[in-house]
């Protein structure tokens, strides 16, 4: 029985083994099978692929902003700065001692005083009976010059009398010595009489111009003495302000024919004029005034020399405009002489000093100026910028003279004033 099974089982085994050789073999033909047709489906696509078409890339020139510039007739404005100060200013002083007795009411810081206005008054009794004092030793005096006068004809009518045809050989005779201090005691008591009436006047104090108090330090019944200061004030007719500036302004403007000469000839009724600017009560305001002299001196730390403008009544309301108080910080224009057909040339196209880039017919070229003057807005320049001609304002990190570039026109200063520092509008220098 043993034997038997052994017999059946062996044939079952090796049958199995053939049936995993043979699937074995069909899956390794199956594979070569699938990476040959891979193979071939990929030589198919590369047969079948077209080559990429070649693009050519477009170099844009680069874009810059540019603006057209005008010859024409600019007036030129040189800016400055300086404080407000008073153009009169006093200390209030009595001339004469004494007791005040009245104080004007305005007589206070922040007070207005029309001119010749009393401002105080010094309790005038002593000077009044001083005056009717030295009156009674002028009348004294008179009399005793009249009596002498009279003795002296006296004299004479007795000397010819005695001694006709013949003149008396002394002064004495006639009383002409007596007659000289008569006359001299008049005179004496006169004056004293008109210094008796002006320490009178003086015990009333006024001033001679408009004025404004700045301070005070006096009371009603204060004893007070010749010389002691009892306020300041300024005159508000005027107002000055003094203007330091490079002694190359000056060339634009004539100063110096404000002045005096030497030979004493009254000066130029020609006056520069000027625009006095500052910021007050919230807004800025203009006022009108005009140079009237140098300080006749350069500064030794700076080396600028000062010109002082002068505001006539800036205290003067009109459309709401506040008064143009001393200490007050302000911009001064001053109304130079006129540049004839000059260009504007913005001070952010000026490259290494003195040159610009100009547009011509899409290409940019590297052009060097001469600068007449220049501000902080502007290089005028009168000869080397045709009109019309395009000038680039944008940067560029590198520039070839004559490269290509595309232009964007540039109109935000248009309409603005070239002449002035100041950006204002003005016909004359709109683009």
């Amino acid at each position: 029985m043993k034997r038997s099974e052994t017999k059946q089982i062996e044939p079952v085994k090796k049958g199995g083994k053939a049936n995993r050789i043979g699937h074995g073999l069909l899956q390794g033909l199956f594979s070569v099978f699938v990476v040959i047709l891979g193979i071939a489906v990929a030589v198919v696509f590369i047969k079948l692929r077209k080559p990429p078409q070649r693009m050519k890339q477009e170099v844009l020139a680069p874009l810059v902003k540019v603006e057209q510039l005008h010859v024409q007739d600019i007036p030129m404005v040189i800016r400055g700065y300086g404080t407000v100060s008073p153009k009169v200013e006093v200390d209030i002083v009595p001339e004469v001692p004494g007791k005040v007795v009245y104080i004007h009411p305005e007589l206070k810081v922040g007070g207005l005083i029309p001119a010749a206005e009393q401002i105080l008054r010094i309790d005038p009794r002593d000077y009044e009976l001083a005056v009717q004092q030295t009156d009674a030793a002028v009348a004294d005096a008179q009399v005793k010059l009249e009596t002498e006068q009279a003795e002296a004809q006296v004299a004479r009518s007795q000397w010819k009398q005695l001694h006709p045809d013949t003149e008396p050989t002394s002064s004495l005779v006639l009383r002409e010595p007596q007659i000289r201090k008569a006359q001299a005691t008049l005179e004496s008591a006169k004056a004293q009489l008109d210094v008796a009436k002006l320490k009178l006047e003086r015990a009333s104090l006024s001033l001679p111009f408009d004025a404004l108090i700045i301070s005070e330090k006096v009371d009603l019944g204060q004893y007070v003495v010749a010389g002691q200061p009892l306020g300041k004030a300024y005159g508000i007719d005027a107002v000055e302000i003094e203007v330091p500036l490079e002694d190359d302004e000056l060339a634009w403007f004539d100063v110096f024919a404000n002045s005096i000469s030497v030979n004493g000839n009254r000066p130029s009724v020609k006056r520069t004029p000027a625009e006095v600017k500052a910021d007050f009560a919230g807004a800025e305001h203009i006022w009108k005034g005009f140079v009237v002299r140098t300080t006749g001196q350069v500064d030794k730390t700076s080396r600028m020399i000062s010109v002082v403008v002068e505001v006539p009544e800036p205290f003067g309301a009109s459309n709401g405009k506040p008064p143009l108080l001393p200490g007050v910080f302000a911009e001064v224009l001053i109304e130079g002489s006129t540049l004839r057909n000059a260009v504007a040339v913005p001070r952010d196209a000026i490259r290494q000093g003195n040159k610009v880039w100009l547009v011509n017919d899409d290409r940019l070229h590297i052009w060097s100026l001469e600068i007449a003057r220049a501000d902080k807005d502007f290089a005028y320049v009168v000869s080397g910028v045709a009109d019309e001609a395009m000038i680039v304002l944008s940067s560029l990190d590198v520039v070839v003279d004559g490269m290509e570039v595309r232009t964007q026109l540039e109109n935000a200063i248009e309409g603005k004033q070239v002449t002035g520092d100041n950006n204002e509008p003005n016909k004359a220098g709109a683009n």
